[in-house]
């Protein structure tokens, strides 16, 4: 891939990643709970399942997404309802407490479980890579050797990205102390929300 060619696909992945979407408040989420060092794992869950997708987008398996109308509506439903899932989770979840032995419930694995099914049961952000991925691929140049450079560089923008955003949400605590109930709520809403509008989304 040439030089100017991928300096415009970092800009571009930079221009998606900052996009608040499940992930990004997923993140957030985990960040103010357990801190920005655990929720590593639910960045490292996430990028995971966009480097799934984007591989898949690269072999063509997208293909049959965009052309398979009730496969697309089914995978949106499965996406809509684990979202939902995890909105109810939240609002049932106790007050966020700060003791340090209170994190050890939340172990590293299920971090990085959540991270990754929020990124693979949202089929837009499929749809979303085979829409910007053909301008930046050369037929008449390596695609392994492209699509490894696309992937490898939407994965280390998206985890510098989300890493910056557990970090802002780590600097918050003293405030969810406080206020632990209410921050559980508004963010299990959003996630509700997203869930809630994502089968209906074009």
């Amino acid at each position: 891939m040439p030089l100017d060619t991928w300096l415009l696909y970092l800009l571009t992945c930079f221009g998606i990643a900052v996009v608040p979407g499940p992930n990004a408040m997923l993140v957030l989420t985990h960040g103010a709970m357990h801190g920005r060092q655990k929720a590593v794992g639910t960045i490292s869950g996430g990028v995971l399942g966009f480097v799934v997708m984007l591989s898949l987008c690269a072999t063509g398996l997208a293909v049959l997404i965009q052309t398979s109308p009730t496969l697309f509506n089914a995978l949106k439903i499965v996406g809509g309802v684990y979202l939902i899932w995890l909105g109810a989770n939240l609002w049932r979840a106790a007050p966020i407490t700060f003791d340090p032995l209170s994190g050890q419930a939340s172990g590293n694995a299920l971090l990085f479980r959540q991270g990754l099914l929020a990124a693979l049961s949202n089929p837009k952000a499929l749809l979303l890579y085979t829409a910007f991925l053909p301008p930046f691929l050369d037929s008449s140049r390596n695609l392994l050797v492209q699509t490894l450079v696309i992937v490898i560089t939407y994965a280390v923008v998206e985890f510098a990205v989300e890493y910056l955003i557990a970090s802002a949400a780590d600097k918050v605590r003293p405030w969810l102390a406080r206020s632990g109930r209410l921050f559980n709520l508004i963010c299990g809403c959003f996630f509700v929300i997203f869930g809630v509008l994502l089968p209906f989304s074009s």
